[in-house]
């Protein structure tokens, strides 16, 4: 692996869980996350925010292998796991909507956009370095889905149990998908 490429992925990582650990300061910050009621007495607004990230963090990973499954028709690996992360937005999406917050001015149409700046800047990065070769865009694919595992991981800690149990099914799924990135990057490096 050369030191452009180990770099790109560090930074990356390290971008995802630094942005999950701030998420909380910078959703407030921007006023991103908006709740029918200020006074939850389910979810503090961390955990909000938390769950509003995620929300957003499922659509980038679909959004990426939407965006590379077009530049690279020929790799399906892309286009069946975007059909996955759709499930994924949308289950994240329904706790949202229990829990009281907005998530009605996200237009999941829209590819590439994102409502949170540091994830709209995490797909660009994942794009350029997926747009490099078709064999990069599957590391990208890998990276993602390692990223998603410990972010779920994380946000899972002190969540409810029906939140708990959604992010569970999603791991379940990345690690899923990790392994269908793991088998197509291996098959193109033979």
């Amino acid at each position: 692996m050369n030191n452009t490429r180990r770099e790109f992925l560090g930074n990356v990582a390290k971008a995802g869980a630094l942005l999950l650990a701030g998420s909380a300061t910078a959703l407030q910050a921007n006023g991103s996350v908006k709740s029918s009621s200020d006074t939850d007495p389910v979810l503090s607004d961390d955990q909000r925010d938390t769950l509003f990230y995620i929300y957003q963090e499922e659509k980038v990973a679909r959004d990426v292998y939407i965006t590379l499954g077009e530049r690279y028709p020929e790799e399906s690996t892309f286009a069946l796991i975007q059909l996955s992360e759709q499930s994924h937005i949308e289950a994240v999406g329904a706790l949202c909507v229990s829990y009281g917050i907005d998530i009605s001015y996200v237009d999941l149409d829209a590819v590439g956009v994102f409502e949170l700046p540091a994830l709209q800047d995490l797909y660009d990065a994942c794009v350029a370095q997926g747009n490099i070769s078709r064999l990069e865009g599957l590391k990208v694919g890998e990276l993602i889905e390692l990223t998603d595992l410990d972010d779920l991981e994380s946000a899972a800690a002190g969540m409810p149990e029906d939140v708990v149990s959604v992010f569970e099914n999603l791991k379940e799924g990345s690690e899923s998908h990790l392994d269908a990135f793991r088998r197509a990057i291996a098959r193109l490096e033979a």
